[in-house]
């Protein structure tokens, strides 16, 4: 297989090169995660099985886009190897911690990058789940379909039983109903595990999710898990404000991510979306 990759990735570089040998690297979940070394440089490389081709596909067409507003790992190649798709990225030296007030700026120039529509060309994933994206001209009507309703849907099919689905979809109007949205170009998936830096302290964000949506929602999702400062959010909102009420929307936005976990991981997370869905309708009732 790495000789494969190798052979497509000379072909692909117009470079000679040469399998040296693999490492395995930390990766998160969905996929496996290497550092080829070869005599040209290494390189990342994610790998699955042969069917999540698209996925990566998705994943490369993420990245190009974002990098017209913000440092990311360039995509090299997407392709087939047996039963392996593989997506190949330049290879970068990261660390965890850099500067947030850099990272906070750029994030707010990343959303002015706008679309005339919701959505995004083609549908991709949310971590293993299908994340559908079909053009829409209303965000509320989006949120309600292409996220919340899209969730919902996939939890009945797993025998997930959460109450007030539907109610809480039909209160849609009471978070969103009075909300001007521009469509940005979103991450889609900023959680702290997708945000690192250079050594020289620059901010590089990769694993996206892209669609054009409501910088909201990236903004509430870096809240939910951690691991991003008062700096960034203080560098964030001096460069574009948010509008008044994103406490309130916050975690409507976040139900989406919750509710994904709970379709791909089941166990607390199920209990947590359903926390989050009765705060939201006492929310609406209050």
């Amino acid at each position: 297989m790495w000789a494969d990759i190798c052979s497509q990735l000379a072909a692909a570089t117009g470079r000679p090169l040469q399998f040296h040998r693999a490492d395995v690297v930390a990766g998160g979940d969905i996929n496996e995660a290497w550092r080829l070394r070869t005599s040209a440089g290494d390189w990342f490389v994610k790998l699955n099985n042969a069917f999540r081709h698209d996925m990566f596909e998705a994943e490369r067409a993420g990245l190009a886009a974002m990098a017209r507003g913000i440092h990311v790992p360039s995509p090299v190649l997407c392709g087939v190897s047996g039963e392996h798709a593989f997506l190949v990225l330049e290879w970068l030296d990261l660390r965890h911690r850099g500067d947030e007030v850099a990272l906070g700026r750029q994030l707010a120039q990343l959303h002015r990058l706008t679309a005339p529509h919701f959505g995004w060309p083609h549908d991709n994933t949310i971590g293993a789940t299908p994340q559908p994206n079909g053009w829409m001209d209303n965000w509320q009507d989006f949120f309600r379909e292409r996220r919340l309703g899209h969730q919902f849907a996939l939890a009945q099919r797993h025998g997930i039983s959460l109450r007030n689905t539907r109610l809480l979809l039909d209160c849609l109007p009471a978070f969103l109903g009075d909300h001007h949205v521009v469509p940005s170009l979103l991450h889609g998936d900023l959680w702290g595990g997708n945000a690192a830096w250079l050594a020289d302290g620059s901010p590089v964000l990769f694993d996206p999710a892209c669609y054009y949506g409501d910088r909201e929602t990236d903004l509430a999702l870096t809240s939910l898990f951690g691991g991003f400062s008062s700096t960034f959010y203080e560098a964030y909102h001096a460069t574009w404000p948010l509008q008044p009420g994103f406490e309130r929307r916050r975690d409507l936005y976040n139900l989406y991510h919750m509710a994904n976990h709970a379709n791909m991981f089941g166990g607390g997370y199920i209990q947590r979306t359903q926390a989050m869905i009765d705060a939201l309708i006492v929310n609406i009732q209050a």
